[in-house]
């Protein structure tokens, strides 16, 4: 059975220096079996509903600006999968979780950039999941609940984000490895959580971990998590970094 992982995906210039984190993508999806499917749940597509892209080839979005004109040459062109985002919406209806499908929907830079580092071939179907992001990390712990089954059916669920995501703490003259203690220590606390299976303390991650506010003003970027999280099984830690200071590139996995 293949696990589910959250990924750390940082700036969308991993894709053109991809340093520590993309050797650690590279060395899990050598770890793994080849995925028959690939499902993610991404920071970037936000929704007020539930949606699932569908569309047969969808396009690259370089859904970000100001970056070297290089990166806007990159293009992840792998297949999508209609049949697999009407399986995945019929699942979600048996489990009360109604969802509509997006033919239109292109890749983001949450999805793109981590797998063109981990398969760079662009040969495996993906099918985006639109986050719900106001309804809280209960909703993707749902969804990566009534989707779990799927890891059984060779597929790989992804929740893509960051550990931490505070961007206007990042610190531009940090030497590489330094953390800034507060988001050291939110991450630290979430590590602990997640080891413990500590799911009440998890959900309610906002009013219970320290500097949790700081490490994320907005929480889109931790939610996948809680996708991962619902739809796998054990913890364990594949990367732990930190780049500028404050923004969190760790990688789990949940077998």
């Amino acid at each position: 059975m293949l696990p589910s992982l959250y990924i750390s995906h940082g700036s969308p210039m991993l894709a053109l220096e991809p340093g520590a984190s993309g050797l650690a993508l590279r060395g899990l999806a050598a770890s793994i079996e080849t995925p028959k499917g690939i499902i993610v749940m991404s920071a970037h597509w936000e929704s007020k509903s539930l949606q699932i892209s569908s569309a047969a080839q969808p396009n690259t979005w370089h859904d970000f600006n100001g970056f070297p004109a290089a990166l806007y040459q990159l293009n992840y062109p792998a297949p999508g999968d209609p049949e697999l985002a009407q399986q995945i919406a019929k699942l979600l209806s048996k489990h009360g979780l109604p969802a509509t499908l997006d033919t239109n929907r292109p890749f983001d830079h949450g999805t793109w950039v981590p797998l063109r580092l981990m398969y760079p071939q662009a040969d495996i179907a993906v099918v985006q999941l639109s986050l719900p992001s106001h309804l809280g990390p209960a909703m993707p712990y749902k969804i990566g609940k009534a989707l779990s089954q799927l890891r059984a059916q060779g597929y790989l669920l992804i929740g893509s984000g960051s550990i931490t995501h505070n961007l206007q703490e990042l610190d531009w003259q940090a030497t590489q490895g330094h953390a800034e203690p507060w988001a050291q220590a939110f991450r630290d606390w979430m590590v602990e959580a997640l080891s413990n299976n500590d799911e009440s303390a998890l959900l309610n991650y906002r009013q219970l971990a320290p500097f949790s506010i700081r490490s994320h003003p907005t929480d889109e970027h931790l939610l996948p998590l809680f996708f991962a999280y619902g739809a796998g099984g054990g913890f364990s830690l594949v990367h732990n970094a930190f780049t500028l200071g404050a923004l969190g590139m760790d990688i789990y996995r949940f077998d």
